[in-house]
């Protein structure tokens, strides 16, 4: 994986943890600025992560707590939407998969609780507290009483129906 393609990155190698590795994380302007960009947003004000990858008796644990001030945007309005973050998370890592038959099959649940598989020995910190903060942000931001209204349908579509406006009527 390239790093210039990235948002954001801070990779640790595993065997540079030791009993465990604590950072905090601060992109600078234009660090956030790309975030925001990846991730949808109108500014990213502020970002913060502070991250610990230690050691666990199924392989190793990322845990932390993300805060941030993003503005989205309304999908309705279109008008900026505030948001503030402050979550805290774990995640349990494993550096390889376990072998598996060639006929046994994969079963992915969408509350999912396998490990993520750490790829090269490297665990990206960076990414892992991009992905947090994306995880916090409303997919369909709203501003509160914003509503979509659905437009009435024309009574009849046929190009025939403006025909009839124009014949005069037979009353008698």
């Amino acid at each position: 994986m390239n790093a210039p393609s990235l948002a954001y990155s801070d990779p640790v190698r595993l065997h540079q943890v030791g009993a465990g590795v604590s950072r905090t994380l601060k992109p600078d302007d234009a660090q956030r600025a790309r975030i925001a960009k990846a991730l949808d947003l109108a500014s990213l004000d502020s970002f913060e992560a502070d991250v610990r990858l230690e050691p666990s008796a199924g392989g190793w644990t990322l845990s932390g707590r993300v805060r941030a001030h993003a503005v989205q945007t309304c999908g309705l309005t279109l008008e900026p939407l505030p948001v503030d973050v402050d979550e805290a998370f774990s995640i349990p890592l494993t550096e390889s998969e376990e072998p598996r038959g060639e006929d046994e099959e994969i079963e992915i649940t969408l509350e999912d609780e396998s490990p993520d598989v750490i790829e090269d020995g490297v665990v990206d910190l960076g990414q892992y507290a991009v992905e947090q903060l994306a995880l916090q942000l409303d997919p369909f931001p709203r501003k509160p009483g914003a509503e979509f209204v659905q437009p009435e349908e024309p009574a009849e579509i046929s190009p025939f129906a403006v025909l009839k406006t124009l014949r005069p009527s037979n009353e008698g």
